[in-house]
């Protein structure tokens, strides 16, 4: 017979209620960001920016979003989860309407940025949401899975939804998209989320806070940078700084009575190996997101748009994945679904050295989704039901930030090794453009990088795929 305490533990109908509410932001989160990259050339040819106000148009809101998710991650166990993710969702809605109606590219880069700083309140308040409302380990499991498929149905919609607005509306609606959204998260949020706050936490320390960001930023910088521009001394530099910064951050919060990042949640070996696997997870995933978008693009000739409708099925794996994952764990060990997941996407990856025509890469993109989606189900689980209840929003921060930096590190590394192998191939200092690509052996050279990324990304996870089994619980 069941106790009263499993009965309490477990999360009822006005949960799973809620679980929805938290699902539209998941969703928005990764909706916006391919909406903005598809309004860009009616973006430049009505604000006329210049090419370096472009590029911030776009980078300044994931880089706020960033180096803002540790703080907002500990500011919400202080002040309280649920004032958290609604006010940062009224930001965002703000935002998202003067981003929409701007008149000049300096406004529109200043909206973009207080929408990077509001939208990092989202993820972490969801995620930590999550561990309030679904104390029962298997619950949260599905809950979380839910999560992160609705995060995927955003990348999915994204280029239909954004396509289907710019053809009959104009570029400012793209943005608007998030407005009826964040209105139904402050109507429902106060009658279905729980409001938790950590109990004796002191104020935020904003030392912490600025070392965070100033840690984060030249980091996330440097290597988007590099996979756009190539290597370059000054954004070693700019990575190496950051890196410093991040080292006083650190000794920072081993001082502090109540640090912004919990140290010892790292002495946790189920913490620390799946914040490791989560990242290289994403690492390989942006990554052969990002080669897949070039090589539909640059090899194939594809505009932006229909190469996002061939790449949208891959998330149609990430959804399976993140909805599978959890019922799995209830009859495996985590660890050891993590790891079968893995080999799933080295699969994946197999097919894409093999990649020839459009099927068969779609195909691949889907395998390996599906493959990955465990892990970031399952390594996000086991990250919040490692802390302490008083520090969920910490530990939700950081499952938040660590695909952020895997990701824009596996788009710099892959994208480096794929443009390597082209120009080696080639024997000369030959751009990746469209133009430069005309010819059939400029095409096979950069289908060679792609195949070569590919193989790297395959070997790197199976070697995570053998840490999972060693270090995840079994």
């Amino acid at each position: 017979m069941t106790s009263t305490k499993d009965e309490v533990s477990r999360a009822g109908r006005r949960e799973w209620v809620g679980l929805a509410v938290l699902a539209l932001p998941a969703l928005l989160a990764s909706l916006e960001l391919t909406v903005t990259h598809l309004a860009l050339p009616s973006i430049a040819a009505d604000l006329r920016p210049s090419g370096s106000e472009l590029l911030w148009i776009v980078d300044i809101y994931a880089f706020l979003l960033a180096g803002s998710l540790i703080t907002m991650g500990a500011l919400g166990d202080r002040i309280g989860r649920r004032r958290l993710l609604l006010g940062g969702a009224a930001v965002y809605g703000v935002a998202s309407v003067l981003a929409a109606y701007s008149v000049n590219p300096a406004m529109l880069i200043g909206t973009r940025a207080l929408m990077g700083i509001a939208g990092s309140t989202l993820m972490p308040s969801v995620v930590s949401l999550v561990a309030s409302m679904f104390k029962d380990e298997r619950q949260r499991g599905v809950a979380i899975g839910i999560v992160i498929a609705s995060v995927s149905g955003g990348t999915a919609i994204g280029p239909l939804v954004g396509g289907w607005l710019l053809d009959n509306f104009w570029w400012g609606s793209v943005f608007l998209v998030g407005v009826p959204v964040m209105a139904a998260l402050l109507v429902a949020g106060p009658r279905l989320l729980p409001e938790y706050r950590a109990p004796g936490s002191r104020p935020l320390d904003p030392v912490s806070a600025a070392l965070s960001l100033a840690a984060i930023l030249p980091v996330v910088y440097g290597l988007k940078q590099i996979a756009a521009d190539g290597f370059a001394w000054r954004l070693i530099g700019a990575i190496a700084a950051g890196l410093i910064l991040g080292l006083v951050f650190l000794r920072r919060q081993r001082r502090l009575a109540d640090p912004m990042v919990d140290l010892a949640l790292f002495a946790s070996r189920a913490f620390s190996a799946s914040a490791i696997a989560l990242a290289l997870a994403i690492f390989v995933l942006w990554g052969v997101t990002y080669a897949v978008a070039q090589l539909l693009q640059l090899a194939h000739g594809l505009d932006p748009l229909t190469a996002g409708l061939w790449t949208a099925p891959s998330a149609a794996g990430t959804i399976a994945g993140s909805l599978l994952a959890p019922r799995l764990a209830q009859r495996f060990a985590p660890g050891g679904v993590i790891a079968a997941g893995l080999v799933l996407a080295v699969a994946g990856f197999v097919v894409l050295t093999q990649v020839g025509p459009l099927w068969l890469l779609v195909t691949g993109t889907i395998v390996i989704s599906a493959g990955l989606a465990p892990t970031m189900a399952l390594a996000t689980n086991l990250m919040i039901g490692a802390a302490p209840a008083e520090r969920a929003g910490g530990a939700a921060a950081i499952s938040s930030t660590a695909p952020q930096l895997g990701g824009a590190l596996g788009i710099a590394l892959l994208g480096s090794l794929i443009t390597a192998v082209y120009r080696d191939r080639l024997g000369h200092d030959t751009e990746l453009t469209r133009e430069a690509l005309g010819s059939a052996a400029a095409q096979e050279a950069f289908t060679t990088g792609f195949q070569v990324s590919a193989g790297v990304s395959a070997v790197l996870l199976l070697v995570t795929a053998a840490g999972a089994v060693r270090f995840l619980p079994r």
